[in-house]
């Protein structure tokens, strides 16, 4: 199978921050494995003049997501910290477009489009199919994908540049994806123009 980027399409790639890559404070498995592979496929959608945009946990200290509030991670991704940049591997270029989720004290947000002004960069822009690529599979990719599909985008996800937090997590969240009417595909089957 093969899946076509255009002028209307654009990668987004979700949360890959040092914190949740091996030796981070919340790492899933294989995350550092896949940045490299990330940043050439970046590097490709810049050179073909494709928009690419990147959602980041920014989380204050006092976040409701940890466990000193009651939630279920530990502290992750604080706002300004090493733990919150972008793993350096993914190469994101100067004209990435950063997307801050989960900014509040008591707003929890897995999703990049949730409180953010993603659909509307999107949609400004023409965007009508995205390419997903980031961690955690089963957490924020599952979201923004889903979230994507309900706003009228086609959405693919790139399997082999993702990584969950259990593997019965991510089958079950591919499965949704899939029902939902994502594309599941791999990145040597992206065809850019």
């Amino acid at each position: 199978m093969r899946v076509a980027a255009n002028g209307r399409s654009a990668l987004i790639v979700v949360d890959m921050q040092n914190d949740f890559c091996e030796g981070g404070a919340l790492p899933v498995k294989g995350c550092s494995e896949i940045a490299p592979k990330i940043g050439e496929l970046v590097r490709r959608f810049t050179n073909a003049g494709l928009r690419v945009y990147a959602s980041r946990d920014w989380h204050p200290p006092n976040h409701m997501s940890f466990r000193e509030r009651g939630g279920p991670w530990p502290p992750h991704c604080v706002k300004g910290t090493k733990g919150a940049e972008f793993h350096p591997a993914t190469g994101l270029p100067g004209n990435a477009i950063i997307i801050s989720k989960a900014t509040e004290p008591d707003k929890e947000a897995y999703s990049a489009f949730d409180g953010t002004e993603l659909h509307y960069l999107l949609s400004k822009a023409g965007i009508r199919r995205v390419f997903v690529v980031g961690v955690a599979t089963d957490y924020c990719v599952r979201a923004t994908v889903l979230d994507a599909l309900a706003l009228g985008y086609e959405a693919v996800v790139l399997v082999d540049l993702t990584r969950g937090v259990t593997e019965e997590g991510v089958e079950k969240a591919l499965k949704e994806m899939l029902r939902e009417g994502a594309v599941l595909a791999t990145t040597d089957e992206v065809e850019l123009p």
